[in-house]
């Protein structure tokens, strides 16, 4: 039974409410210095998951060919842009949260922001993906334990509208979990290591991304989880 992808919807739901009430009573100094355990705690995640990878060789070919694919495709511009015109759509169809402190652009470039973060990033996709082949879900358990927070401190400054993002949330990481089921049947246990592996050098970047040392184009790499098994397929029927 997949469980990951309720867990972590309910994680951003609460975290959306309890941030829209408690406000400004969260001392800013929080809200400043929590991203950094967040991204300490992706990258730690990363690392973790890196070192189960069978074959290296694999994991740096899907990460530079996924990249390539995400590049050519301006995949990230793409997201961005679908999620600002969904945020558009939302402010002119109902008033706006007394909670949010924000100006219109910088409340659209906030939450554009953790559209993405939340609905499209890696760790969420990898993650689904793992639980959907394997049956472990405790990737997404530490991300829930992640975006909790996460969601807590963004909804201080934007309101409710946080807590709406735990809807298509769920249903992508539904979807992807229930996919890889499918998919389940044609993997080798080397196919999903390398399939964590590359999974973990997402996080990774989603580590540094969310510290701010290097913004990664992490949402230009998702491609790597579609190339990854193919290749280590085909990189142990040749070597």
């Amino acid at each position: 039974m997949v469980i990951g992808p309720f867990v972590n919807g309910a994680a951003i739901l609460l975290g959306g409410v309890a941030g829209a009430l408690l406000g400004d009573r969260l001392p800013i100094r929080i809200r400043t210095a929590m991203p950094l355990t967040f991204g300490i705690a992706s990258m730690g995640m990363g690392v973790v998951l890196i070192v189960k990878g069978v074959h290296m060789p694999v994991m740096v070919l899907s990460i530079v060919l996924g990249a390539l694919i995400g590049e050519w495709c301006y995949l990230e511009r793409g997201i961005s842009t679908l999620c600002a015109r969904l945020r558009n759509l939302i402010d002119r169809r109902q008033p706006t949260d007394p909670a949010v402190k924000e100006s219109p652009k910088e409340f659209i470039d906030q939450y554009v922001a953790i559209v993405v973060l939340f609905c499209a990033s890696g760790t969420g996709i990898f993650g689904s993906m793992h639980e959907g082949m394997t049956g472990d879900a405790s990737v997404l358990v530490a991300k829930s334990l992640l975006d909790l927070f996460t969601a807590t401190i963004f909804a201080t400054t934007l309101g409710l509208a946080v807590a709406a993002i735990a809807l298509p949330q769920l249903c992508i990481q539904l979807a992807l979990a229930f996919g890889a089921v499918i998919l389940l049947p044609l993997t080798t246990p080397a196919m999903q290591a390398d399939f964590s592996a590359v999974g973990g050098l997402m996080m990774l970047a989603t580590g540094f991304r969310i510290c701010g040392i290097k913004m990664f184009p992490v949402a230009n790499m998702l491609p790597a989880l579609l190339v990854a098994m193919p290749i280590s397929a085909l990189w142990s029927a040749i070597f």
